[in-house]
């Protein structure tokens, strides 16, 4: 046997008795460490590490039982190991603890499965495997019989297993009778490290079920395709990269985490991993409620700012924010935070104070498509569909302006050529951030005859979330200066959490659900009164804080000038 062919032969051989395998340490991320040692001694020396032969003795009859039924990895399974084994091995063992898929994240995934849909009509021919994941047998022989028949030249979520790993690939195309190439489509712009992971445990899988693989490539969404209408061109929408060689790299690192995961999940208790960064990279871990619930409230990790400098407190034994040494120096935010008490800047009433009428209260909503729908836009693309502007006159009267495009057609001329009207050509007007600007210059584009118009409008922006996060602080912000985290911290009446829509992603997958997808009348009605009650709430609550800020810096302006004067 050749060199290649005894080392495939010890890698293939290495889940059939992991006991007896001393693990060699890899380059796993760093809470892998708590407890890979673990799992380095082979199970025979457990018993005389100190514990005793009865516990040896448990010990091997646990691991011996496991064997015999093994809990069955997947790739998710994997993934969810590779970010960290405690998470891991709470999904196989108390699943119930983990929080249910929110709607954003519940988002996220709808978007990745339109993707994928779209990246098959790439490879026009294939068979899909309709089974489900819980079908898991059935799709395994339906998978083999479509690899066997060379008339197929693409298989979509084909499905493989060896050593108790089962896989299912995105897309397999049939590169010459029996070789194959394996493809991996993401919803994302670029490749990304944690997406070889993703590849390289389907390549082990199925180069270990007997399949020779070609190539392995990542095919994700081009964003500098524009999208000129008509047929959209699939070649140009999607990227096909090559990523056979750093797959392949990755495969005796992979061999060592399966091990290591399968190893971990026969003992009776998870691994002791604090929570850290790891918990929200890629995706949050549906277990962070859980491992956090005992922190204290003002945990170190909840301080803003660079994630470094919060390890290295961390490390030093540092639990809450409140034991942070006056010699460690901190950001502006990050003192706020610690000091845990409300702060007004003496600058913030002149800033307030600034604002000509009327007040303009300006909010866009945007949709954007991975697949372009409109002409002369790009994957990703922001897509304006609707604004609120709520106007506060010099003699206090409100009035509100909105649009809400209805209908599947292109409605950003005619969505800029209201806003246009209702805001003008006088008074300042109030964002909070910089996304308006951006979508307003992005529209100044598109149309150049409006142009001049809008870039006198992008002149009179002012930016609320700037002033706030420079003049103001509220220990119920919690270092978050998000308008989710500061309307309901100065206006509890205003909070988020009783609109049908609570925040951006929901709404944008709301609006295309209900003008793009089959929709009855009253569920369309029920949809756009949402929208408008979300995206209302954005411009009000700008109204209503910008009137409470200037109540608390009039206030603080007033108790210092009798400071003063005393």
């Amino acid at each position: 046997m050749s060199a290649r062919g005894h080392r495939l032969g010890q890698e293939e051989q290495f889940c059939r008795h992991p006991q007896s395998n001393r693990l060699a340490h890899g380059s796993f991320i760093p809470h892998w460490a708590a407890i890979e040692h673990m799992a380095a001694f082979p199970v025979e020396d457990r018993s005389s590490c100190g514990t005793g032969g009865l516990a040896g003795l448990s010990f091997y009859v646990t691991m011996h039982f496991s064997t015999l039924h093994p809990v069955r990895l997947s790739k998710t399974r994997f993934l969810a190991g590779v970010q960290c084994l405690k998470r891991l091995y709470l999904e196989v063992h108390a699943p119930e603890l983990a929080a249910a898929v929110d709607a954003e994240r519940q988002i996220m995934l709808d978007m990745g499965k339109e993707v994928g849909e779209k990246a098959r009509e790439r490879f026009p021919g294939g068979q899909l495997i309709k089974e489900s994941h819980r079908q898991t047998e059935a799709a395994l022989h339906r998978t083999a019989d479509l690899m066997r028949d060379v008339s197929v030249p693409a298989i979509y979520e084909g499905a493989f297993l060896w050593q108790h790993i089962v896989v299912r690939a995105d897309i397999l195309e049939r590169v010459d009778g029996d070789r194959w190439r394996l493809i991996e489509v993401k919803a994302a712009t670029k490749v990304k490290n944690g997406y070889l992971d993703d590849l390289a445990i389907q390549e082990l899988v199925i180069r270990g079920a007997g399949y020779v693989l070609e190539q392995c490539c990542l095919m994700h969404v081009n964003t500098e395709y524009v999208y000129q209408g008509g047929e959209v061109d699939l070649s140009q929408l999607f990227t096909i990269v090559d990523v056979t060689a750093a797959v392949r790299q990755r495969r005796s690192q992979v061999i060592r985490q399966v091990r290591l995961m399968k190893t971990m999940l026969q003992r009776p208790e998870p691994p002791a991993i604090e929570p850290d960064d790891h918990c929200h990279t890629p995706y949050t871990c549906p277990f962070w409620d859980h491992c956090t619930s005992g922190k204290p409230a003002r945990w170190i990790h909840r301080l803003p700012g660079s994630r470094q400098s919060i390890r290295q407190l961390a490390a030093r034994g540092i639990e809450t924010i409140d034991e942070i040494p006056v010699t460690v120096p901190l950001s502006l935010a990050q003192r706020r935070v610690k000091d845990n008490v409300e702060w007004i800047s003496p600058d913030l009433l002149t800033h307030l104070q600034a604002l000509e009428h009327p007040i303009h209260h300006l909010d866009f909503e945007t949709m954007m498509p991975a697949v372009p729908i409109y002409a002369n836009t790009r994957p990703y693309r922001p897509i304006p569909v609707q604004w609120s502007n709520h106007i506060e006159m010099e003699d206090g009267s409100i009035r509100h302006d909105e649009y809400l495009a209805e209908q599947a057609s292109d409605p950003r001329r005619e969505l800029t050529e209201a806003l246009l009207r209702s805001l003008g050509d006088r008074g300042s007007i109030c964002v909070y951030s910089e996304y308006e600007r951006h979508v307003l210059l992005s529209l100044g584009e598109l149309f150049p005859d409006l142009r001049g118009a809008i870039q006198r409008v992008v002149q009179r922006l002012w930016d609320l979330l700037s002033v706030i996060q420079q003049h103001y602080y509220h220990p119920a912000f919690n270092g978050s200066f998000s308008m989710k985290s500061v309307l309901p911290a100065l206006i509890p009446d205003l909070s988020y959490s009783r609109l049908v829509i609570g925040h951006g992603a929901l709404a944008s997958a709301t609006y295309k659900k209900m003008v793009f997808e089959e929709t009855d009348l009253v569920e369309r009605l029920r949809m756009a009164t949402a929208l408008r009650e979300y995206c209302g709430r954005d411009t009000w609550g700008m109204v209503e804080l910008r009137r409470i800020l200037l109540a608390k810096a009039m206030h603080a302006y007033s108790t210092q000038a009798r400071g003063s004067d005393s």
